[in-house]
């Protein structure tokens, strides 16, 4: 029987294993029980079954159901839109000149009011913007449901999966599975194996919790340099990121990131990303838990001492924090084809690319020591492809994968990772499940050409 630091050795888990052996806590090294065995219902029997209701997800569920498939949605919290929503991101990074599901969300949120650009938009519209595109698409939605463990037949097939709910323990049934939840959960309970973290030292990048705030204005951001421009000319400024930081220092605080950015989402309603929280595994439960109570704290401390100080923060408050702290890396799952940094370095074409990226490698500093910057690792990328094959696991035959855990190393993770790509990923993953499942073939099976 395989023990806990196995696991930890191959980075790969196979269904009997839960993920929570990736985690010490406070048991002894290798203590473990034995589970009862039981009998599950059998949920849906569908063509398609999408884990994951983020960027990604959103993409990947529209696309196989407009491609005439059966499709199932499902997402761990109460809303679509994972990072953009529970999250509360409140930007598009890389968004620009995407064709399909990107441009016709963005132009969804455009004739709703729901945003000044794609890069600052309101999230409670982002929900119900997703919700109806889905309706309208005819995919079947489960919020409230975690993906629990994947069980596979002989031909490395997942047979089925499992979910824990409201509903309690349920089984469900596809053709093909598709994992879009950031942290590649579903591949690694079906057994795939993945990479995590710097090749070196195994670091990753931080993670913030961003927050919504009251009691700020526009003009006032803008005059106090701390935004450039109104509305959609608006955006972050560089300067304006060193003058707060200095302004947050000036109330007694030792941030954690030295560059926070403003995003004024409507006149009277501002977005902050102030925190990060470093050494933190997407694969840890409690250090996640951790990282999120003291990311709460510092930005509870953050605002209160801006508010000290008077002048312009005199009524600043904090109106919402995430409900789902910013998860910048998780698992890298093994593909077909990893990419690669010299691919970025190259600009890269491929005969099956399906998004084209133009945002820079993009590496937050991994431990405060390091500045609590951000920088590119000395990577110089042109725009470059990814290709079908990256989307495609290497390890279990009818899965795919879209977003910020597909295949590919550190340095190109932290260009693709952003969410403008997330969704191309998952359209193009969502077409050709969609055939996959229509005519009883593998997803390396479909050519890119016959969608």
């Amino acid at each position: 029987m395989l023990k806990r630091r196995d696991f930890l050795k191959t980075g790969a888990l196979s269904a009997l294993a839960p993920l929570s052996t990736l985690e010490t806590g406070n048991l002894k090294k290798d203590e473990t029980v034995q589970e009862p065995k039981r009998e599950l219902p059998i949920v849906r029997e569908t063509d398609v079954i999408v884990c994951g209701g983020g960027p990604a997800g959103i993409g990947a569920a529209l696309s196989a159901a407009r491609n005439g498939a059966k499709t199932t949605l499902i997402e761990v919290h109460g809303c679509l839109g994972g990072v953009w929503t529970a999250s509360l991101l409140s930007n598009i990074i890389d968004h620009e000149g995407k064709p399909g599901i990107m441009k016709e969300i963005i132009d969804r949120l455009d004739a709703t009011d729901a945003q000044y650009t794609a890069k600052k938009y309101d999230a409670e519209r982002m929900k119900w913007t997703l919700e109806q595109l889905c309706r309208e698409a005819g995919v079947e939605v489960r919020l409230h449901t975690r993906v629990t463990a994947a069980y596979k037949d002989k031909n490395s097939n997942i047979d089925y999966i499992a979910t824990e709910s409201f509903s309690g323990r349920e089984a469900w049934k596809a053709k093909v599975f598709i994992d879009t939840t950031g942290n590649g959960e579903l591949a690694a309970r079906a057994g795939c194996g993945f990479e995590m973290g710097e090749p070196q030292t195994g670091r990753v990048q931080p993670m913030s919790l961003m927050v919504i705030l009251s009691g700020l204005n526009e003009d006032d951001l803008v005059k106090a340099g701390y935004i450039k421009g109104y509305g959609k000319e608006g955006s972050p400024s560089e300067p304006g990121k060193k003058k707060l930081h200095a302004e947050i220092l000036k109330a007694g605080i030792d941030a954690s990131y030295t560059m926070p950015s403003f995003f004024s989402i409507r006149p009277d309603m501002v977005a902050l990303m102030v925190n990060h929280q470093y050494g933190v595994s997407a694969a840890n439960a409690g250090a996640i838990s951790q990282a999120t109570v003291e990311a709460r704290n510092e930005v509870n401390k953050i605002i209160d001492g801006l508010r000290k100080l008077g002048g312009m923060w005199s009524n600043v408050r904090i109106v919402t924090t995430a409900a789902q702290i910013g998860i910048r890396e998780g698992r890298r799952i093994h593909g077909l084809y990893t990419l690669t940094k010299e691919d970025l370095i190259r600009g890269a074409t491929f005969e099956d690319g399906v998004c084209t990226v133009k945002f820079v490698v993009d590496i937050y500093a991994l431990v405060k020591g390091e500045g609590g910057g951000y920088g590119s690792g000395g990577v110089k990328m042109k725009p470059y492809q990814i290709p079908l094959r990256s989307l495609i696991a290497k390890d279990v035959n009818n899965l795919m994968m879209a977003g910020r855990c597909i295949s590919g190393d550190f340095y190109a993770h932290a260009s693709y990772r952003v969410t403008g790509n997330a969704v191309p990923m998952g359209e193009a993953a969502g077409k050709v499940a969609a055939k996959a499942a229509l005519t009883n073939r593998l997803p390396k099976e479909v050519a890119w050409g016959e969608v």
